[in-house]
């Protein structure tokens, strides 16, 4: 007898089963690595961010002045110790003439120097004398920096500075610290735990370097994380052509305005 037999395949119903399933397993993903990445950028703040505020407030509590200043004729500038005597000072001190103005280059941002880290221009040594104790940061002598990843799996470090807007600058006068290494993502997600609104030039947080990467304002922050480089593969010697690189994740410069 002559066996006959039938290839059997898959039902339209058992394969719409198994997207369904498939489209569960990746949603899950998706929503474990944002769940993950939250929880990341929380920390940051808290951990970091918020730690550098409260070191700054404690510092100014215990000492009577602003990180940097002139102890005996306080400014109520930092890194008010670098601006030499004459015009600049004066107008910090409120006896200039007129005539006279401060310019943003007579008073430098106050950064840490692993170089002379402890020395009187370093800031984690005005923090160290002061007896205040920082974040953890990146490790011993780099509580300045943090470490972490980007969207695209990167490390990525954030770097803290402090310095003083004259008046007349973009964003008003005042003391305000200085977070670089930000990528958009980030920056978004500190701004909304910040000001509780998104918006890069309104709040206590906000877009610092804009111009440099072509943004005017009301654009806000950069809504894509991938950065365009310029690669010598294309084009005249003079213009190379642009070529975007999608693994480097953009990043930005922040500052956070002091309460003091």
């Amino acid at each position: 007898m002559k066996k006959t037999y039938r290839q059997q395949g898959f039902t339209l119903v058992e394969m719409s089963l198994v997207l369904v399933v498939i489209g569960l397993i990746l949603g899950a993903l998706s929503v474990g690595k944002d769940m993950q990445r939250n929880a990341e950028y929380k920390k940051i703040k808290q951990k970091f961010v918020d730690q550098w505020v409260q070191a700054y407030n404690q510092y100014y509590d215990r000492m009577g002045v602003v990180v940097g200043d002139r102890p005996k004729t306080p400014t109520l500038a930092v890194n008010a110790v670098n601006v030499p005597d004459g015009s600049a000072l004066n107008v910090l001190l409120g006896t200039a003439g007129a005539n006279d103005k401060l310019a943003q280059g007579d008073i430098t941002e106050l950064c840490s120097n692993t170089e002379k880290v402890g020395e009187k221009t370093d800031l984690l040594g005005y923090f160290h004398r002061a007896g205040i104790g920082l974040p953890t940061g990146r490790a011993n002598g780099y509580e300045d920096r943090y470490v972490y990843l980007d969207t695209n799996g990167n490390p990525q470090q954030l770097t803290v500075c402090f310095r003083f807007l004259v008046a007349g600058a973009d964003h008003g006068a005042g003391n305000v610290m200085v977070i670089k290494g930000l990528t958009p993502d980030l920056a978004r997600s500190l701004d909304s735990a910040i000001d509780g609104l998104v918006d890069a030039d309104d709040g206590r947080f906000r877009l610092d370097n804009a111009i440099t990467l072509g943004l005017s304002a009301g654009d806000g922050w950069p809504t894509g994380n991938n950065t365009v480089t310029t690669a010598g593969t294309g084009g005249s010697s003079s213009s190379p052509s642009e070529v975007k690189d999608y693994q480097q994740v953009t990043t930005l410069t922040a500052f956070y305005r002091m309460t003091q």
